[in-house]
């Protein structure tokens, strides 16, 4: 049997920047404001990496008379999550910050709670999402008004862009979540 391979650990000298800091930037927005804006934006890093996580478990065991729509839907919805976490570790690191990653980082600035490895129902795990994503949404529009306060246009066009999308995929759970369903129901169920 071969054994585990090791880890090494990263040497000092290549360190460029240490996590939790923030660094002057060419965005010329001054270290304390990039600081409060990276802050931010690494909390919303930290809520879309979980709510990824959780979608993407969801979306792997879905089951049921609809289980091929739901499925669809939060493919697309995990890759959307993607997509907003990839342009908000790019702002950040641009801000003169780094990105919030790894277990540690995203729990010490995550909004949302880490969901159990279980495997639960649809209506469950939707009603789970929906919540992520409300509790994402609320967090959002409190940082879009803080950068709004703190001048920086460009981050606040960029959650903007990314609430939408938020709403817009909490809506559609919405409606899988509703007590209507396509799927029949004889007498007796």
């Amino acid at each position: 049997m071969g054994s585990t391979p090791h880890l090494r650990k990263p040497d000092p000298d290549h360190l460029r920047q240490q996590w939790d800091t923030v660094r002057g930037n060419e965005l010329r927005l001054e270290r304390e404001t990039a600081k409060r804006i990276v802050e931010a934006l690494n909390a919303e890093l930290s809520g879309l990496y979980i709510l990824f996580n959780q979608v993407r478990k969801h979306y792997w065991l879905v089951e049921g008379a609809e289980s091929n729509d739901v499925g669809d839907f939060l493919e697309g919805a995990a890759d959307r999550l993607t997509g907003m976490t990839d342009a908000l570790a790019i702002r950040v690191h641009a801000l003169g910050g780094v990105p919030v990653c790894g277990p540690m980082g995203v729990r010490q600035h995550a909004p949302i709670e880490i969901e159990d490895s279980h495997h639960y129902d649809v209506r469950s795990s939707l009603e789970r999402d929906l919540d992520g994503y409300a509790t994402l949404a609320v967090q959002m529009r409190d940082h879009v008004e803080l950068v709004d306060q703190l001048g920086d246009e460009t981050t606040g066009e960029l959650l903007r862009e990314h609430l939408t999308t938020i709403e817009a995929d909490a809506h559609t759970i919405e409606k899988y979540l509703a007590d209507d369903t396509l799927v029949w129901r004889g007498p007796g169920d």
